[in-house]
């Protein structure tokens, strides 16, 4: 006699934990994301690593911390990055997270999830704009340096 099994029904969903305001409805410049990504992270002990999703105007539509770390390193995965932004149909996404050490140079290891990042997006069809690193008194973007390719 075979033994039936059942599988779940389940709804994914998004849920708003709060909102921040930000000045300027469109992104348009790594200084303008750094700067509403401080407002959202604060200045955080250990390292954060998040996702701020874009839609097809370039305004922002939600922001969240998919990965958190020690004082040096955090893991990330493709995965855990466009979740949120598939749920959010976002067209687009600005990644960034925070160096804990103030400074805001990337290391090897941030330029390798970057292209991985990238080319994951690329296959689901949400592109990477930047990637952004908040040191204490500076921002680093992978854009403004070349580090993230124009389609």
């Amino acid at each position: 006699m075979k033994c039936s099994k059942r599988v779940d029904v389940v709804k994914v969903q998004i849920v708003k934990e709060t909102s921040i305001k930000y000045m300027d409805r469109v992104i348009k410049s790594p200084d303008e994301a750094g700067s509403l990504i401080k407002n959202f992270i604060g200045k955080p002990d250990r390292e954060q690593f998040g996702v701020m999703c874009i839609d097809t105007k370039g305004q922002p539509t939600n922001i969240s911390i998919v990965a958190v770390g020690d004082l040096n390193c955090t893991i990330v995965h493709p995965r855990e990055v466009f979740k949120t932004a598939i749920l959010s149909n976002a067209a687009s996404v600005i990644l960034f997270h925070n160096h804990p050490s103030g400074i805001e140079s990337p290391s090897m290891e941030d330029k390798n999830i970057t292209k991985r990042l990238c080319d994951a997006g690329l296959i689901l069809g949400i592109k990477v704009l930047d990637h952004v690193i908040l040191g204490d008194m500076k921002t680093f973007s992978f854009k403004n340096n070349g580090l993230v390719l124009e389609e």
